[in-house]
């Protein structure tokens, strides 16, 4: 073993055993290896960075930008909206929302699907009267299996491409990866819907009991709606189901009272309603409802800034405390408009907007995208902490859907490279206005981009130095005499315990080229090992730490660090059961 490969080693083992530690986030663990390796002379100094500019990288970044101009187009609302319901059968339940964060997760980041799917799926517990714990461990699997079907849908398989693209002259393609992620994902979706849900520990807390603010809100009846002529009580049914509760409604500027229930609904009515916030944003993309009074929003809209949805509090001492939005001229001077209203033990009975806020009053106020500090400071309120209200630009749905789909055909067809289609799509979101400017760097996860861009290069030292033929010749040498299946079985065993207690990125980087000289050493081709890798350095179901998904479910799902073995364990097994079949038959030896 030469000196380079035992500092690499070294440096390889601090940083696997600082993550397992957790004491320091895995970026600036990772930076910090990437430096230690560039001064010790193990990584050259003009590869120090090469990382960041690495196609892997860029892709990672771009799929998180990418995925939030889905969201905000109302592509994902499109989907879920009329396929969650709460009177379904547990089984049935888990089945559906697994399918739908499958399918997502596939063509998006797996971590963005399931931060979508998580408020609907706690939701859902919620109005079932059922833990929510119950359900989302099972979500958080489904979306890691769904992961595995596409390129795009996990950072593993994109590293697995790049690699083989450095190793072999040509990467994998978007859906070389569906055979075996398919197989492998609908396997551990029907063991997690049938029995794996039966195995989780019933958890301590419901996750999601937290005090909700609703607020009374007017939704208003465009020109052209598919609802004029239609009985209020005609509505109830779609409101209920997307969480929202209709109180009432108003016309020219009057609340009608009686049996508004049966009244006709003509345009530019406004429906009273009462909601969380995003309950009530997608309640308006589902129905086509407008947010204030005609020409309010297009009014908004023309100035090109963008719109965004802030709460506040009203003190005292606040301009609008004992007036209503109209008297102050809320929206002629200063471009918004008040949505909705929550009053702590009192129903609001007047037009939102013409009611006279009270000090301890919450507002919802849609704002040009950019002033909302400058809004809440004209106003004299208190801005409540940013829960990341967006809102919804539902009127470009088919565009985003589209945009984003000739991306995925031209990258499949070998037209555009990905980062490339990818680039042009968040391009494209931005000049429709699907997603602002403003808001472009939010959505990236910059310690994944900071990991990754400290690892490549380090994986790539390793290899340089000849560290990752020793690990390949150690495996082939503990697997000597064996069949080809039960080596790839042993390379998917160690990258998969590899991966459960450490970042899928990190391990995927190591194992990848681990299999490429196991594959050179015995002779055959490396694909079926690089796939072994990808399948197993996704499904990480042990511990919370093995994946985000995993990290992100365990406060709202009330668990333990030791609750995910008991489904992940004979979960990991299927998987490893139904992959090695698979990847004989798709991609022989």
């Amino acid at each position: 073993m030469t000196s380079d490969q035992i500092i690499l080693f070294a440096l390889f083992g601090a940083v696997f055993g600082m993550l397992l530690w957790g004491r320091f986030r895995y970026d600036l663990v990772a930076f910090g290896a990437l430096m230690a390796g560039v001064v010790l002379g193990v990584v050259e100094t003009k590869d120090a960075f090469a990382g960041f500019g690495h196609p892997a990288t860029l892709v990672v970044a771009l799929v998180l930008v990418v995925s939030a101009g889905l969201v905000r187009s109302g592509a994902v609302y499109l989907i879920t909206r009329t396929m969650v319901d709460s009177t379904r059968s547990l089984g049935a339940h888990i089945a559906i929302m697994g399918g739908i964060g499958g399918i997502l997760s596939a063509f998006m980041n797996n971590v963005a699907a399931l931060a979508l799917l998580m408020p609907v799926d706690i939701q859902t517990a919620k109005k079932a009267g059922r833990a929510a714990g119950v359900t989302l461990m099972p979500l958080s699997f489904a979306t890691i299996l769904g992961g595995m079907i596409t390129l795009i849908g996990t950072p593993p398989n994109i590293i697995i491409a790049t690699i083989r693209e450095d190793a072999l002259g040509e990467p994998f393609r978007m859906f070389d990866f569906a055979p075996v992620g398919s197989v492998a994902a609908i396997a551990g979706l029907a063991f997690v819907a049938l029995i794996g849900w039966r195995l989780i520990p019933q958890p301590e807390t419901t996750g999601g009991d937290e005090a909700a603010t609703e607020y009374v809100a007017e939704l208003t009846v465009p020109d052209g709606s598919k609802h004029i002529g239609k009985r209020l009580q005609d509505l109830y049914e779609i409101a209920e189901k997307n969480d929202v509760a209709i109180i009432g409604l108003v016309r020219d500027g009057r609340r009608l009272f009686g049996m508004q229930r049966r009244s006709e609904i003509t345009v530019n009515d406004a429906l009273v309603i009462e909601a969380e916030p995003q309950a009530l944003d997608e309640f308006r993309a589902a129905m086509g409802l407008d947010f204030a009074e005609p020409g309010r929003r297009e009014k908004l809209e023309a100035t090109g800034q963008g719109l965004s949805k802030i709460e506040v509090v009203v003190p005292e001492t606040a301009r609008i405390t004992g007036k209503t939005a109209a008297s102050i001229g809320l929206n002629w001077r200063q471009g918004s408009v008040l949505l909705g209203m929550q009053r702590r033990g009192a129903r609001i009975r007047h037009q939102v907007r013409r009611t006279q806020v009270q000090a301890g009053d919450i507002l919802l106020l849609l704002v040009p995208q950019g002033r909302e500090a400058d809004v809440t400071d004209w106003l004299g309120c208190l801005p409540l902490a940013d829960r990341g209200l967006a809102v919804t630009q539902d009127r470009k749905v088919w565009l985003g859907i589209g945009l984003f789909a000739a991306a995925v055909l031209a990258a499949s067809l070998g037209w555009l490279y990905l980062p490339v289609a990818l680039g042009l799509v968040a391009i494209g979101y931005v000049l429709l206005k699907i997603l602002p400017i403003q808001e472009i760097y939010d959505h990236i996860e910059w310690p994944v981009v900071v990991l990754l861009g400290s690892m490549i290069p380090l994986g790539a030292a390793l290899e340089k130095s000849g560290g990752t033929e020793l690990i390949a010749g150690a495996l082939v040498g503990l697997t000597e005499g064996m069949p080809a299946w039960a080596i790839l079985t042993v390379l998917m065993v160690v990258t998969m315990t590899l991966s459960d207690v450490l970042n899928n990125t990190a391990t995927t980087i190591v194992a990848a080229p681990v299999g490429i000289q196991m594959a050179q050493s015995l002779g055959v081709n490396p694909d079926p090992f690089l796939m072994a890798v990808a399948v197993a350095a996704s499904c990480a179901f042990l511990t919370p730490i093995g994946h985000k998904n995993n990290t992100l479910i365990l406060g709202p799902g009330g668990y333990r660090f030791g609750d995910y073995w008991r489904t992940g364990l004979p979960l990991e097994v299927i998987i490893v059961a139904v992959s090695i079949p698979a990847i004989l038959v798709f991609w022989p030896l």
